[in-house]
């Protein structure tokens, strides 16, 4: 799913069209992302402002958080909260932290509507019993939906107005680009197709850094209202959390102003780069396994690259080029593929098992088709791994093998006389048309 900034950057033209050789740029990437507590505490070490909110895990760490939440005392806080008025029950908010987009608008397998809700403190915890621990189900989770194994206590904000703010990467420009709207909220897209004009985009050169000059122009194009200066700071601190934290995307919506004037990070995503995970241990110490499928999870393990899709045909194939293709084709020959499978270039019989482990673990898959082109990875080798993972695996549906490459004859000896019922196909074609077959029967 592209952020909201993926899809800004993508308009082009006074039209507001989109440009879909950037769109097709933004699809193809996956990156690491944090839960919004996570990146509000990050913020907050780089001087960013963020609301207050506690992080819990359990019914005792929300009815604490609820109590330092509530804002029962009637003092002033941070930011220009203002205290409840006479008379008024003190309120929180209580935040599902998944990771996906909707979750406002998304609704718990137990029926409950909404994954956000700002509740007075008297029926938090009976709201919070019913949140914590459910499944959240959004427009970005697909039907199986999101464990919602945290959630965040925030404290009730009285805002004058929200804005929108994002920094990523963009191919055009070669280098980081803010992106910028007076208006913000869930509105942004609908916005930015009407008025275009409004949204405000500046370059950053990566070798100078933002200027002044373009922190303060993002200020104006937002249209702040109070410390300009101030508001600047916050923009620079964004930027330099951006480039230190190797990220790959810091979307804001909203950048809230407060009553007093103050830029507030009310929401925020936030991507990072994988390649830079040697360097940012700390960050990627925070990744949630939970709300990862667990295929995915176990490939990372052996370094498999793995997607799973809705189909009933496992792909088993080296290079991502080459696993698209065969996709492609088994949807040409009227199947659908359960899966995208790479095993990349020098796989090892280990990693072979490990594959065909969670292929055939996936009940929807009722066939396997494995296509390898033997380059640095040599036939023969791919073919007695292809054999010994089939025998310790023990492979219950029709397995279709394609080899092609460096000692390609002497890989199909290996399958012919393995003694297993392996469906050996000579060319891509063949082999989508078998798989398909093999289902059909």
């Amino acid at each position: 799913m592209l952020s909201l900034a993926a899809r800004l950057l993508a308009r082009e033209g006074s039209a507001g069209s989109f440009s879909l050789g950037a769109l097709s740029q933004c699809q193809q990437l996956r990156f690491f992302n944090v839960h919004e507590y996570q990146g509000a505490q990050l913020m907050s070490k780089f001087g960013i402002n963020v609301p207050p909110g506690i992080p819990a895990k359990s019914m005792d760490e929300v009815a604490k958080a609820v109590d330092q939440m509530a804002d029962e005392n009637g003092e002033l806080h941070q930011y220009g909260e203002e205290p409840p008025q006479a008379g008024s029950l003190p309120e929180v908010v209580l935040k599902s932290q998944i990771l996906a987009g909707g979750r406002g608008l998304g609704k718990f397998t137990n029926g409950l509507q909404g994954g956000v809700h700002i509740v007075p403190k008297a029926r938090a915890i009976e709201l919070a019993e019913r949140m914590l621990g459910g499944t959240l189900v959004t427009k970005q989770t697909g039907p199986a939906g999101k464990p919602v194994n945290t959630l965040l206590i925030a404290r009730k904000m009285k805002l004058k107005r929200e804005m929108y703010f994002a920094i990523l990467l963009d191919r055009k420009s070669a280098g980081p680009i803010m992106i910028g709207c007076s208006e913000g909220g869930t509105s942004i897209e609908d916005l930015a197709e009407k008025f275009p004009e409004k949204i405000i985009k500046v370059p950053v050169d990566v070798r100078v850094g933002i200027t002044d000059e373009q922190a303060m122009r993002m200020v104006e194009g937002l249209a702040v209202t109070g410390d300009k200066q101030a508001a600047a700071r916050q923009i620079r601190a964004l930027y330099d959390l951006f480039i230190k934290c190797d990220c790959t995307m810091v979307e804001v919506n909203p950048l809230a102003e407060s009553l007093d004037g103050s830029l507030i990070a009310a929401d925020a995503k936030m991507g990072f780069d994988d390649n830079a995970a040697y360097r940012q241990k700390a960050i990627f110490d925070l990744k949630d396994e939970s709300q990862i499928d667990p295929r995915e999870v176990a490939a990372a393990k052996y370094d498999l690259n793995y997607i799973g899709l809705d189909g009933s045909i496992g792909c088993m194939v080296n290079g991502a080029g080459l696993a698209m293709a065969t996709m492609d084709i088994i949807q040409m020959h009227g199947g659908s593929p359960a899966n995208f499978l790479d095993v990349g270039g020098s796989a090892n019989e280990q990693q072979v098992v490990e594959a065909f482990k969670i292929l055939t673990g996936d009940k929807q898959v009722k066939a396997i088709l494995v296509n390898i082109f033997g380059g640095i990875m040599k036939c023969d080798v791919i073919a007695a791994g292809i054999v010994n993972a089939a025998k310790q695996v023990g492979v219950s549906v029709p397995l279709v093998v394609r080899l092609e490459g460096t000692n390609v004859e002497r890989g199909k000896q290996i399958l012919a006389s393995s003694g297993m019922a392996i469906i050996t196909a000579d060319d891509l074609d063949d082999a989508a048309k078998k798989a398909v077959a093999s289902i059909a029967k």
